[in-house]
């Protein structure tokens, strides 16, 4: 009797693709490089020209502005990263292009010299953008439609990019501060390395997705950018409102903006276009039911600005302010200041499925536990962490130093509003987003993200002037106003869904 061999591609372990397992760990390591680099570059950027440890000098204000930028960009880079796999190259190979730019990035930082530190940054921009969209996609097509294993499957590979991002808290801070910075960097590419000779060796079992697209007949639930944008420019309201806040954002910043002029003259531009983007959209939606719900899109878009806004303070201010005003002894040992960062991927494996029991809980009780229910209070619980740090603030100024614990809380909060948050901020923008334009949304909620980047480096910017307290107090009141008030309106935002996830929650039934 013969025996038939499952090909490679068919394999499963542990219930699941093999496949899963090779994205995983490919994520894994590219999250440990992203991060670990991440966690030293605002310490690199202000350590002293001279000393043990030398770095650039820079004022902590230009250090976050570079930090908001890079943030930023890695994310709006996400949309042509996306757009180039899905209009010519595919997923797969996007992914290994990103995982070859990586490697030089990282490795490029590691090399002491100010061509290489820009050459460096730019090369992780392309990589990231390339490789973070397109990863995931390919989870999802191992996969059939409707598998009930897809979601677990998903908490798999999200359990890596934390275990990923844990290991290199703790390993590249280390590093960095027993052998110098770019040793650090160096770590980070090695990690890169490990992460893209894990994903070429396991290309076998990735064959069935992420493959070069074929030509087809025009799908018409599919839109195409370049079509968007030649529908806005043929309509008189799109284009006055781009002309307009074009017009206006150039002035702003040639008049008011001194530092960064033509940075942010581009910037604003860009932003023109992507509103001018939006109200052509709306605009071409037919039904009162499609347009009701892109409005509410459009304020989840804001909402996930304001989070990643206050959040996004853990690699930059949060993190000078570990170098600079916390006590880090701790059993006679000074804990690097990047370590701290090690905090938020731990809480996460820790807690993510404790806070979406809760959830479940919570809803089992027939209580309001809509999305943005959940998005609301995660902004109240991560603005509330920064109580903690008013709290270390405060004892910094009484007595020059404050205790690491407080950082330790700080970044509790923070990540228990992450889980409450962040999970369903994706889900929701798929379950609003009109069909026609699904692809496009969640390139635009990639660029909410990382302008909610850019808005963390300015507020970290302002710290210098204004002060650690005085920033750490007002984005604890902002974050709770602005949840307690998305909370006040809850209803009518939820008619405008049109029982979007009502429905949703009968079929569960």
């Amino acid at each position: 009797m013969q025996t038939q061999t499952k090909p490679a591609h068919k394999k499963q372990l542990f219930g699941h693709p093999v496949g899963l397992y090779i994205l995983f760990f490919t994520e894994m390591w590219e999250r440990f490089s992203y991060y670990g680099m991440r966690g030293i570059l605002v310490l690199y950027l202000t350590a002293e020209t001279m000393g043990d440890n030398p770095g650039l000098g820079w004022l902590n204000a230009e250090a976050l502005s570079l930090y908001g930028w890079y943030t930023m960009l890695v994310y709006v880079a996400s949309i042509p990263g996306g757009i180039i796999a899905d209009k010519i190259i595919g997923q797969k190979r996007a992914v290994m292009i990103g995982g070859f730019l990586l490697v030089m990035g990282h490795g490029i930082l590691s090399i002491e010299e100010m061509w290489a530190f820009y050459s460096g940054l730019t090369l992780i921009v392309s990589g990231v953008g390339m490789l973070k969209p397109n990863i995931s996609t390919l989870v999802g097509g191992l996969y059939r439609p409707g598998d009930i294993k897809r979601d677990k499957g998903f908490s798999i590979f999200y359990i890596g990019i934390n275990t990923g991002a844990a290991l290199a808290a703790l390993s590249v801070a280390y590093v960095a501060d027993l052998y110098g910075w770019h040793a650090g960097f160096g770590l980070a590419a090695i990690g890169m390395v490990l992460g893209q000779v894990v994903y070429i060796f396991g290309q076998r079992y990735l064959t069935e997705v992420g493959n070069k697209p074929v030509k087809k007949e025009m799908d018409t639930t599919h839109v195409s950018i370049g079509k968007i944008f030649s529908d806005q420019f043929s309509k008189k309201t799109p284009l006055v409102v781009t002309l307009l806040l074009g017009i206006f954002s150039f002035l702003g910043a040639w008049f008011f903006i001194e530092d960064q002029q033509l940075a942010y003259m581009i910037f604003f531009l860009f932003l023109s276009l992507v509103v001018g983007m939006m109200v052509a959209i709306f605009g071409d939606l037919d039904s009162r039911e499609e347009k009701d719900r892109y409005i509410v899109l459009l304020l989840s878009f804001i909402i996930v600005i304001v989070f990643w806004g206050a959040f996004e303070q853990a690699g930059g201010l949060m993190n000078l302010y570990a170098q600079d005003r916390t006590d880090r002894m701790f059993l006679g040992y000074e804990i690097p200041a990047a370590a701290f960062q090690f905090f938020n991927p731990f809480y996460i494996i820790l807690f993510a499925v404790p806070v979406a029991n809760f959830w479940m809980w919570w809803k089992n009780r027939g209580k309001e536990a809509s999305s943005l229910f959940k998005m609301a209070n995660g902004v109240i619980i991560m603005g509330l962490g920064f109580v903690f740090m008013v709290f270390a603030s405060m004892e910094y100024e009484a007595e020059g130093q404050s205790a690491l614990y407080w950082l330790a809380l700080a970044y509790l909060f923070h990540t228990i509003g992450e889980l409450s948050a962040s999970p369903v901020a994706l889900s929701f923008i798929t379950k609003l987003a009109p069909v026609r334009y699904g692809a496009l949304m969640m390139g635009v909620y990639f660029a909410a993200t990382g302008l909610g980047n850019k808005v963390a480096g300015l507020l970290g910017e302002s710290a210098s002037e204004a002060g650690e307290l005085t920033i750490f107090t007002g984005i604890t009141i902002f974050c709770v106003i602005f949840g307690i008030l998305v909370i006040t309106i809850i209803k009518p935002l939820k008619r405008l869904t049109h029982g979007v996830e009502e429905a949703e929650r009968k079929m569960d039934d």
